[in-house]
């Protein structure tokens, strides 16, 4: 659910209140409150924009301990197949997979596999004629939650399908019990890439628990890999890459799902764009569409925040990398799946329902009354969205009056004019200032942190 728990904080020590986080949230999910960035974790959808903006690198991820793998006979590392493009071009895909081994994992399954199994059960979506068009992919599981907050109506129009390290998950699971494994003895373990992916394992949408038992940061796990992968040639472990496609390698990347579906779909990456999107969709100023590939990162999951690699590079290399696999549709007839529609009816997701985030509070008469009011409150502001009262901009200052959050000595120019007027002293102008920003902020510092670019 939105806002039910953490999976990302702020580093008190390192934060300095540049505003760089609050300006680039595209929820106005963050505010500097003595100086410091506050998440408001009911409005977070966990896109990731305020770790890639932070100069001070303050933000880190909740995640679990690798060490808890060893609970488990056979461990299985799920990942989806932008971490081999994270590694440089010396190592072969066979290197990369002996690596995970020896980090201690027994089985390894790239996400994307059997592809065909889920390009089929979303076809099955689409030509269903009470699927409200356009369709849009629940792959992104910011932009989910994003639509459930901000874009309520929007809702009915996600796909009931699961994301592929479910469908991974499943195809683990009856790979490993035709081997003689007992569920509880299987550990299923998912690197991911960002944030976003943590909190639909742990918070899963749609479904009451996840298949996955543990979250691993990518990041993490390519530097262990990285201290023990061999130089030399090492076993052959495309078995566990049988079932992997050209269409499965590319799902992650841009248009690597809408190319699929529909005579007419688009794609949609950064998770201001989709914002600007969602808000024309939502006003019904877009006609015609069948199906929306949108994803929270630049670049798709070649963008995630857990990544080592450059995002451009990495798609060039996964690019490459498909062209040297079969299609979906050759491995789906090569290995004739005999659980395939098993594997569809376990993709299938519950309803999704709205989460929409109320402003104003959930009393509509009250709420109204608080519109009034905070749009009142905007006609005393400048409008120039500076940011120095710690909210976004100035619209999102007045709700935060009207919510008892702020006062009207938070706008610096307010008080400028005040002092200007003879209605308050100019050292009770500055005192306001330094208690919202810190007794520190007004040195001169040729170092500080957070200076132009820094960060970017």
């Amino acid at each position: 659910m939105i806002g039910d728990s953490k999976y990302h904080s702020l580093d008190p020590s390192k934060c300095i209140g540049c505003t760089h986080c609050m300006k680039s949230c595209p929820t106005e999910a963050i505010r500097v409150v003595n100086g410091l960035a506050v998440i408001d974790h009911e409005r977070c959808v966990y896109c990731g924009q305020c770790h890639r903006a932070c100069p001070t690198h303050a933000f880190y991820v909740e995640q679990d301990d690798l060490a808890m793998i060893r609970s488990f006979k056979y461990r299985v590392i799920l990942f989806p197949s932008i971490m081999i493009g994270q590694f440089p071009g010396k190592y072969s895909e066979d290197q990369i997979y002996d690596g995970l081994k020896k980090v201690g994992f027994t089985h390894i399954y790239e996400v994307e596999q059997p592809m065909q199994v889920m390009i089929d059960s979303i076809n099955e979506v689409l030509a269903d004629k009470e699927t409200p068009k356009p369709a849009i992919s629940i792959y992104c599981p910011a932009i989910v939650r994003l639509i459930q907050g901000r874009y309520p109506s929007l809702t009915e129009n996600l796909i009931l399908r699961k994301a592929p390290h479910n469908l991974a998950a499943h195809f683990a699971i009856e790979q490993l019990r035709l081997e003689g494994a007992l569920r509880e003895e299987i550990g299923l373990f998912y690197a991911t890439p960002c944030i976003a992916k943590i909190a639909a394992v742990k918070s899963p949408v749609g479904e009451s628990e996840s298949i996955v038992d543990g979250i691993v940061n990518m990041n993490q796990l390519y530097n262990e890999v990285m201290k023990v992968i061999s130089d030399h040639e090492v076993d052959d472990h495309s078995v566990q890459r049988k079932n992997l496609s050209a269409e499965g390698i590319n799902w992650s990347l841009t248009r690597g799902e809408s190319c699929h579906f529909g005579s007419r779909s688009i794609a949609i990456d950064g998770i201001h764009n989709a914002v600007r999107f969602l808000e024309r969709l939502e006003n019904d100023q877009v006609k015609g569409i069948d199906f929306i590939e949108m994803r929270a990162c630049d670049q798709s999951c070649a963008g995630g925040i857990l990544l080592t690699g450059n995002r451009f590079m990495t798609v060039e290399r996964l690019e490459r990398r498909a062209k040297r696999y079969p299609s979906a549709k050759e491995i789906h007839q090569e290995n004739n799946l005999e659980k395939a529609q098993e594997l569809k009816r376990k993709l299938i997701l519950d309803p999704i329902m709205p989460k929409p985030h109320f402003a104003f509070g959930k009393d509509r008469v009250k709420a109204m009354e608080k519109m009034d009011k905070a749009q009142r409150i905007v006609c005393f502001l400048p409008g120039i969205d500076c940011g120095a009262c710690g909210a976004p901009n100035c619209h999102a200052l007045a709700e935060d009056m009207v919510n008892n959050k702020a006062k009207m000595s938070d706008c610096i120019f307010l008080q400028q004019k005040w002092v200007d007027e003879g209605r308050i002293h100019a050292r009770k102008a500055f005192l306001n200032i330094q208690k919202k920003w810190g007794a520190d902020r007004f040195k001169a510092d040729c170092n500080k942190r957070g200076r132009r670019n820094e960060g970017f």
